[in-house]
């Protein structure tokens, strides 16, 4: 693993909620190999897809939101090279289509309850054939497709290792130190693509500023960091509510991305940083941020928006302060003394106000950081540094949380 294939595994374009988009994206792979109009759609996926998809916006629908419309548009499209912007392809047709499947009943939405990491079977039913989807691990790693249950394509790889999951776990590898020393020998191409996909993120949040009330943004000129974390919610409430702007996602996630893009570039200007700095303590926060997801797994009981990129984030800012590893550290365990356990109850418009606190505690726990102060590992869950902080709050979500999230799901299945 290097820069380059890192980049090209977890910097990736995605229009919408990337659950939501993964459901499209296996369901117009089955399609294609179904060969006549759908009928019908069976759709099995684990608790946690369910959960980010119930009350998720959906780009170019007219603000349609759930996993039902997600399946039947799915159903509809063709353009696989779109990836997770499959939602682009979306028209007035395939939305007319998409509604019939869901007015006539032929969609069933079936939970596994079983599964503990990303799973989604996608299966399209015709007048004769069926076809399906399996992607497993990460949200486009597709692992089976077949036809009338003839296999067409099945992964080689058993563990169904994707290339997102083996660059979260060479980041989760590095130690701090070894992350700023690659942050700072970025090639100029490499520089140039993560600045360019950054600058995209800024985009969905100014366009977000317009759809909230002006008194949301009723903050002093001076008062930079208020500004900040309200220009970032007002980009996942944009996202969340199904806008049309792609950004550039981290991790899995693009309110990962705009949590740690918007800031960075707004600093930029506000604190006179250098360009090339600005670019280092990006790819520093996308590496942190994915160390943090392999400890906390792909989709987590937790907000990974919070848990992970906050605490991206916060070593960000620590570098553009002039920090080093030992302050990154204390800016990690400050971090996970705070926000850990912030529950994920789906992704819905809600999440702005989660990512607006995750980016309040950032620059808080990087100022505290800078002054030499870390939450000491004698304070419940917090380790002797930022490493074992990380393993700690991992913990706390795949184990300690197993309840939370079920009953999470319970309250969720009862709205239906």
């Amino acid at each position: 693993m290097n820069i380059d294939k890192y980049l090209m595994a977890e910097w990736v374009p995605a229009l919408g909620c990337t659950e939501p988009a993964s459901i499209v994206y296996a369901g117009l792979i089955a399609t294609s190999q179904l060969d006549e109009r759908p009928q019908q759609i069976i759709l099995k996926v684990d608790p946690r897809i369910y959960k980010n998809c119930y009350a998720v916006g959906i780009p170019h629908s007219g603000h349609k939101t759930g996993i039902k419309w997600a399946a039947a548009i799915g159903a509809f499209l063709k353009k696989k090279e779109l990836g997770l912007q499959c939602f682009e392809e979306t028209n007035a047709a395939i939305l007319k289509s998409a509604q019939k499947l869901i007015k006539k009943n032929r969609i069933k939405i079936v939970i596994d309850k079983l599964k503990e990491k990303l799973f989604i079977e996608f299966t399209v039913i015709g007048g004769r054939n069926s076809a399906r989807c399996v992607i497993e691990g990460s949200h486009t790693n597709v692992t089976l497709v077949s036809r009338n249950n003839k296999i067409i394509y099945r992964s080689r790889n058993s563990l169904h290792s994707s290339a997102q999951e083996r660059a979260r776990k060479w980041a989760a590898s590095r130690s701090l130190d070894q992350l700023i020393k690659l942050a700072r020998a970025l090639s100029m191409a490499q520089r140039k693509a993560i600045i360019s996909g950054a600058l995209q993120n800024i985009m969905i949040a100014r366009h977000g500023l317009k759809l909230l009330p002006k008194t949301f943004f009723n903050i002093r000129k001076t008062d930079v960091n208020a500004r900040i974390t309200a220009l970032v919610g007002a980009g996942v409430y944009a996202r969340m509510w199904g806008e049309p702007f792609p950004v550039m996602s981290v991790a899995g996630s693009g309110n990962k991305g705009i949590v740690i893009c918007v800031p960075l570039i707004t600093l930029k200007d506000r604190w006179h940083i250098p360009q090339r700095k600005i670019e280092e303590a990006l790819l520093i926060a996308m590496l942190v941020t994915s160390k943090t997801t392999c400890e906390l797994g792909t989709l987590s009981a937790v907000c990974g928006c919070s848990n992970a990129a906050g605490v991206g984030l916060a070593c960000a800012i620590v570098y553009l302060k002039g920090g080093g590893q030992r302050e990154m550290s204390f800016a990690i365990n400050n971090m996970v003394g705070n926000i850990t356990g912030m529950i994920c109850d789906g992704a819905k418009i809600g999440c702005a106000m989660k990512t607006m606190t995750s980016v309040d505690a950032a620059f808080r726990s990087a100022a505290l950081a800078m002054s030499g102060i870390g939450i000491p590992v004698e304070d419940g869950i917090v380790g002797k540094d930022g490493s074992e902080s990380l393993a700690n709050m991992g913990l706390i979500a795949k184990r300690g949380m197993v309840k939370t999230d079920e009953e999470i799901l319970k309250i969720m299945e009862k709205k239906l």
